[in-house]
């Protein structure tokens, strides 16, 4: 049996990536007879032999079993593969369209193959000066989804979707962000090796420890969506147009959750919704957070003692800049806010204490402790498990995916997001609430708010004056991706790649 070839790819950064490419009507026949084949991983950065071994195996009874297809009949029609063909050449059906409101209400008109949330609400006409400035959406500026592609790139896709000779295999690591991000790499290198795309197993690791298969988290049956199994590859942010508008559809059509999630998420984000306009926090205070930042916790000695132990015993699970103090990275805002500075930041920028408050992300390190300054300042604070009615959250118990997917729906459909750090999720929602029309995503200023939340000499005026000043221009109004670093990824600034002022005709092609 051949060697997998080593791609090289101006696009692709390969440190150690592992291509595989077989007909696909048996490899897909042994992943249905096979449908919970998993690999588990400790959490390192090299590979066990075990891994590689349980690939080979599975490519050599694909081989087997093509053999055998062969020998039954030259005539058979090959078995149909989900794949993401259908992403590589969009339909040329149109399909109907769906309308929301911005500020200055023009219809913000998407394509109903793009997930959405629920609209924004109305400022009340009750509602104080500061708090119909804080509930207030960003302008737009009139951009809209635009996934026009060229005609060579429509015709080089139409080619690949008719011949279907070979495809990708690829693994899926981390969390439910992380593997939605390796889902649209992997898309992209699909369409750059002229391949098409299957995904047959997802990995554990010490950190997630997800049981989850694949399809119980993502829908594989709708606009061509796959399976999909792993990537060690750095795609480049910086990709010809065509594939930057591959990576829109992709996170923002083609990738849904299955419908039993989706339809549990939206039921949670009804019922905050059909109460008035509420918060979504995305609060990072999980325990491997505070190992992984390097960061104190600010919950005392005896919390952050235990944190230190972790890290000594540990030591690979701290991310980078491993030669700054606690201290420096606090300074340096790289630390995630606690619950408390949360709370003083969206009061200051003028959340009413009232507000419904939606708490995404798993438990906290110091359980109710780590959440009061939040809840004494904000008492109308819910999660999805206050949310569920009884056995609604029952298949999802230690599927920290699921659950993970749950919080994506509500916060979406929010009409004000702010994480308490970055990370997957807080890009991936910052692009997607963009998309469907720069909805409100508050972006901390970390490395400024540090000072003020320790200056004990400025009044609470002053304090709000400062925060709103600083995050004016970081509420989700229109960003370039090009005005950005380099390493800014479109699915989480999809201007202008993705988005532009030329009208809805060229939505239609979406």
């Amino acid at each position: 049996m051949a060697r997998p070839r080593n791609i090289k790819s101006s696009f692709i950064k390969t440190p150690s990536t592992f291509f595989t490419f077989l007909p696909v009507s048996p490899f897909t026949s042994l992943l249905n007879k096979f449908p919970s084949l998993r690999i588990h991983m400790p959490y390192s950065s090299s590979r066990p032999r075990s891994y590689l071994f349980v690939i080979f195996l599975l490519i050599l009874l694909s081989l087997l079993m093509l053999s055998v297809l062969r020998l039954v009949s030259d005539s058979q029609k090959p078995s149909q593969c989900p794949s993401f063909l259908t992403l590589l050449s969009p339909p040329t059906s149109h399909p109907p369209f769906a309308s929301l409101s911005s500020k200055n209400h023009e219809p913000v008109v998407l394509s109903r193959s793009a997930t959405m949330p629920l609209p924004a609400h109305p400022v009340s006409g009750n509602a104080t000066a500061e708090e119909a400035e804080f509930w207030a959406q960003p302008d737009g500026e009139g951009y809209r989804p635009c996934l026009d592609f060229t005609i060579q790139y429509r015709k080089a896709s139409a080619k690949i979707s008719k011949e279907k000779q070979k495809f990708l295999v690829v693994v899926v690591l981390g969390g439910l962000n992380q593997q939605r991000n390796q889902i649209v790499d992997a898309v992209v290198i699909a369409r750059i090796l002229e391949a098409a795309l299957i995904v047959p197993v997802l990995a554990v690791d010490q950190i997630w420890k997800d049981e989850s298969e694949f399809s119980e988290i993502f829908d594989l049956n709708r606009g061509g969506v796959l399976i999909l199994g792993g990537i060690y590859s750095k795609l480049s942010k910086n990709l010809p147009l065509d594939l930057q508008k591959l990576r829109c559809k992709v996170a923002f059509h083609a990738l849904r959750f299955v419908s039993p999630i989706q339809e549990l998420g939206d039921k949670f984000a009804r019922r905050l919704w059909i109460k008035g306009p509420y918060i979504a926090l995305h609060l990072r205070l999980e325990k491997d957070v505070w190992v992984r930042s390097g960061c104190l916790t600010g919950l005392g000695p005896e919390q952050d003692d235990i944190i230190r132990k972790i890290r000594e015993t540990q030591p690979k699970l701290l991310t980078d800049r491993l030669n700054m103090t606690n201290t420096q990275r606090r300074l340096a805002g790289l630390c995630p806010l606690n619950a408390l500075q949360v709370a003083r930041l969206i009061k200051a920028l003028g959340a009413p204490r009232t507000a419904q408050v939606y708490r995404a992300g798993g438990e906290p390190f110091g359980g109710a402790q780590a959440l009061q300054g939040l809840v004494e300042e904000f008492p109308n604070v819910v999660t999805k498990e206050m949310l569920a009615r009884e056995g609604e959250l029952l298949p999802y118990i230690n599927q920290s995916s699921a659950m993970a997917a749950l919080d994506y729906i509500v916060s979406l459909s929010s009409d004000v997001f702010l994480p308490s750090n970055g990370g997957n999720m807080a890009s991936a929602i910052q692009g997607h609430r963009a998309y469907v029309g720069h909805r409100k995503f508050v972006r901390a200023n970390h490395r400024g708010m540090v000072g003020l939340f320790e200056d004990t000499s400025i009044s609470e005026a002053e304090f709000r004056s400062i925060v709103k000043k600083m995050h004016r221009r970081y509420q989700g109004q229109p960003e370039k991706r090009t005005t950005k670093r380099s390493s800014s990824d479109v699915t989480a600034y999809p201007m202008p790649e993705c988005m532009c002022r030329h009208g809805i005709r060229s939505l239609q092609k979406i």
